[in-house]
């Protein structure tokens, strides 16, 4: 499993890719209803890795990590969907509420599933 640090780097560097390839085809993303649809998913995508930096990096210097990575991550991440069309905000707001959703789910079965084994030994 990666650490925090290669994980920071990471989700730092699919950021920044994410974020270029938005605004060079921000033309094509605006130009049809589906394509809207399409960059507020992509905006969410952004949301998730910067959500993960956000956390990593507050991992890596020992505070914990709350409600205040997820608004920053959201905020970024509407913003940039902003820079495409105004349906995108929407859009990407939906579908990171979705992600945080299924990023909670995922989380608090993880760490269900390592407390039971701390328990046993």
């Amino acid at each position: 499993m990666a650490g925090p640090g290669s994980s920071m780097m990471y989700s730092f560097l699919l950021f920044t890719v994410i974020l270029s390839v938005q605004e060079v085809y921000r033309g094509k993303l605006a130009s049809t209803e589906l394509f809207t649809i399409v960059g507020g998913f992509i905006s969410s995508l952004l949301f998730l890795v910067l959500l993960t930096f956000i956390g990593n990096f507050q991992e890596t210097i020992g505070a914990r990590t709350g409600w205040g990575a997820v608004i920053i991550a959201e905020a970024v991440a509407l913003i940039a969907a902003s820079t495409v069309h105004r349906v995108c905000v929407t859009t990407c707001f939906l579908f990171s509420a979705v992600l945080l959703f299924e990023v909670n789910k995922l989380s608090g079965a993880v760490l269900s599933k390592s407390e039971s084994k701390a328990r046993k030994h």
